[in-house]
């Protein structure tokens, strides 16, 4: 690992328990509960972003070697983009939603408001130090919560760059940098927070489970794995081979909803393997090692362990290949004819590399996928009918079809499922994960229209009798909309009138109880 730049200045313990104590005492004000405020600090941080271009590009470059196009393109613009959507649909999110459940429960206005849960901890990887470590801070900010956010010490230029920035933009009210590595990371998941979101490996998300498990503390782990892409006979092999070059190649293929694996038939690896072959002179003329375009491996261990892959795999190397240790250089590297058990297909392989998987048909592709983890992505260049069958048959945090990873620079719903996380952030999903639906009833109680609801709800007092009981299930009851149906499925179901008939019948008691409310 890198050592970190020699002025970034980890948080002491004590710092640490400071802040989290002032954050919780700031929420206690209500400050932040005001739409006018949060969309205040969604502007600031906005500005954050691009008044400083040049200085994250740079912290970027220095941490991942990685290119100012990618940099601009999948960072700053996809994180901007987060705070202006949160920042115009703010307003509409949290809006209380009123509920209908019937003529007599509309007298008692039931309804769902969102508020902010509290002071919550959002925790961020190294391979996107922006979008992915600050986008999820914007939903918990346009939620109305104080938070932490931890950057990733791996990517020490980016932190540090942070944490300088921070303070000019942000009211510390509201938000705060923390950074550090093992112990300042210990000493924050044994704090009391009311949410966790953690990005990075499953190892890690174990233990921030764990530790918020104390408090009842409810988490977001994003945590990756092997996203698969079909391909079939039906595919343009040349758009193919471009779009997976260009996914595989980005941030030198340290994304978390990177291809990981190819899977199909024989015949469709070799006519895409040429390709492939093709697109790579078309990206980097003269070789990726001496374009600008293309990145670096983050550090020195997940140089070897990517090199170990490779060393290890019994498949055969048809692209690529190349690497230096001490330039963090490794080629996009293409390995054909892999079979299941290879070292290629053991884990996340979160770099440039890019087995295929050989199989006989769709459905032996899907059965390999559906006996390993669900993966955070998958993807697939088939035809309309292979699709449709891939997706029912499988389960992924996401689904793109004919291309890859675009769905995450959209404000879709983002999540994994099973080992590849759980929840969700991004655009109004992320609102929502670090609000609380709080439900409300307002029953009248007084006036005419408390007479009127008690007279309606009398018959639930004591003493109990069967006179009262079938008075509150004519009330409150719902009949089915359906008829008693065949005890075996058929493959048809047919409806009725019973909740229509319902309904009608809890209006004529509400007219009733209404003239003996004017008696009364």
């Amino acid at each position: 690992m890198p050592a970190p730049p020699a002025d970034l200045k980890y948080n002491s313990l004590e710092e640490i328990e400071q802040i989290h104590k002032e954050l919780r005492d700031s929420f206690q004000t209500g400050k932040t509960a005001e739409i006018g405020f949060r969309k205040h600090q969604l502007k600031q941080l906005s500005f954050l972003l691009n008044d400083n271009v040049e200085a994250i590009v740079d912290a970027i470059g220095k941490d991942l070697g990685r290119c100012r196009f990618e940099s601009v393109f999948a960072e700053i613009t996809l994180c901007a983009n987060e705070c202006i959507d949160a920042y115009e649909n703010i307003e509409k999110w949290a809006k209380a939603d009123n509920k209908w459940f019937g003529v007599v429960w509309s007298m008692h206005a039931p309804k769902e408001i969102k508020e902010p849960k509290g002071t919550v901890l959002v925790m961020g990887a190294w391979n996107y130090p922006i979008s992915v470590q600050v986008g999820p801070l914007v939903a918990a900010l346009a939620a109305g919560n104080t938070a932490v956010l931890k950057p990733s010490e791996v990517a020490a230029h980016s932190a540090k760059l942070l944490a300088e920035l921070w303070p000019k933009y942000m009211d510390p009210s509201m938000s705060r940098i923390i950074n550090g590595a093992i112990p300042e990371t210990t000493k924050l998941l044994d704090l009391r927070w009311e949410h966790i979101l953690y990005t990075g490996n499953g190892n890690v998300g174990r233990i921030v489970a764990e530790k918020a498990a104390k408090w009842l503390c409810p988490t977001t782990l994003e945590l990756g794995g092997k996203s698969p892409v079909f391909i079939d006979e039906h595919a343009d092999f040349n758009i193919a081979a471009h779009r997976l070059l260009w996914a595989k190649s980005i941030n030198c293929g340290q994304t978390c909803i990177a291809p990981d694996y190819i899977v199909c038939t024989k015949q469709v690896q070799d006519k895409l393997v040429e390709h492939l072959k093709r697109v790579q002179k078309e990206f980097w003329p003269q070789s990726p090692r001496k374009s600008k375009d293309y990145g670096r491996i983050i550090n020195e261990r997940h140089f070897a362990r990517l090199s170990g892959l490779i060393d290890k795999t019994k498949g055969s190397i048809v692209l690529g290949g190349d690497r230096d240790e001490a330039d963090r250089f490794f080629e996009p590297t293409v390995v054909a004819d892999v079979k299941p058990g290879d070292s290629v297909m053991s884990d996340e392989i979160f770099g440039p590399i890019l087995p295929i998987l050989v199989v006989k048909d769709i459905e032996e592709a899907i059965d390999y996928v559906n006996d390993h983890d669900q993966p955070l992505a998958l993807y697939a260049f088939v035809n309309a009918k292979n699709m449709d069958h891939i997706v029912k048959r499988t389960r992924s945090g996401g689904v793109v079809q004919g291309d890859l990873m675009l769905h995450y620079t959209v404000p879709l719903t983002f999540g994994g499922t099973g080992p590849s996380g759980y929840g969700a952030y991004h655009g109004r999903a992320g609102f929502d994960t670090f609000s609380h639906t709080r439900c409300m009833v307002s029953a009248p109680a007084t006036g005419v229209l408390g007479k009127i609801t008690e007279a309606l709800m009398a018959s639930r007092y004591p003493p109990y009798t069967d006179g009262n009981l079938k008075m509150l299930r004519m009330l409150l009851g719902r009949s089915p909309g359906f008829k008693r149906p065949e005890k075996v499925y058929t493959g048809k179901e047919s409806g009725g009138m019973f909740s229509r008939v319902s309904a009608l019948f809890t209006l004529l008691v509400i007219v009733a109880a209404v003239a003996y409310g004017r008696q009364s």
